[in-house]
């Protein structure tokens, strides 16, 4: 079973800047891809940002130039962060990890919130 925590989310100024981490922990953890999405109060969860492999990102095009992806794997852990630069009041939501393996297991964190004040 995989278990993902997330931290890193919380109450910044607009311009500002935050780093979100998620820990994947399992055995046996066969990655395809991670990434983050985020819902807005009253509005759908939306795709933010993924990275596959570790190395191919792709960002929704309202973050491209403000949000970077990156991961790593080692010892049974993986680890993505999304930095967030020049922050703006919609991106305001609960963030949420996500992970797909190569057995078809899509699996969710618990969110972390992002409050960005303008």
């Amino acid at each position: 079973q995989v278990q993902l925590v997330e931290s890193g989310g919380g109450l910044v100024e607009a311009g500002g800047s935050l780093r979100l981490s998620c820990t994947a922990s399992g055995s046996n953890i066969d990655i395809i891809t991670m990434a983050w999405h985020r819902q807005a109060p009253g509005k759908q969860r939306e795709f933010v940002a993924s990275i596959t492999h570790g190395i191919i990102a792709n960002y929704t095009r309202s973050v491209r130039d403000r949000f970077t992806i990156s991961s790593e794997n080692a010892n049974s852990k993986a680890t993505v962060w999304l930095q967030m630069n020049s922050l703006k009041p919609e991106d305001t939501g609960v963030y949420f990890c996500n992970l797909i393996d190569r057995r078809g297991g899509n699996y969710w964190g618990q969110g972390t919130q992002v409050t960005v004040g303008s």
